[in-house]
């Protein structure tokens, strides 16, 4: 599977971004996709994420702020981020992986886009 981040970039505190991930290649051997972040010094971690069925995850810190979408017939999955905050500026990464009974057997990682919120 490879994956096709883009959309990130620079914007004001308050601002909004859309984030997309495209992918391909052995999309039917996946039931999940999302996106994690990593803030310079600090460690990766999850912002949101969506099953095939529709079932989505939000980290705390970005609930009612961002909203993880899919498009099945382009293979893509969006993160649109609103009220975006100086704690926010990350590189994000688009994942896809397969879990079973709540364990993850095996993902992948696009090759990560820069969000910079600042005024």
């Amino acid at each position: 599977v490879q994956l096709q981040a883009s959309g990130g970039g620079l914007v004001q505190p308050g601002g909004s971004l859309r984030l997309s991930c495209a992918a391909s290649g052995g999309i039917f051997s996946i039931n999940t996709m999302g996106w994690y972040r990593q803030a310079p010094g600090k460690e990766r971690e999850l912002v949101a994420t969506r099953t095939n069925g529709g079932t989505t995850n939000y980290a705390d810190s970005v609930k009612g702020r961002f909203t993880i979408s899919r498009d099945n017939a382009k293979n893509t999955v969006y993160l649109q981020m609103n009220s975006l905050k100086p704690e926010d500026t990350a590189i994000y990464y688009c994942n896809a992986g397969l879990w079973g009974s709540g364990l993850l057997i095996y993902d992948y990682w696009g090759q990560g886009t820069l969000v910079t919120v600042s005024s």
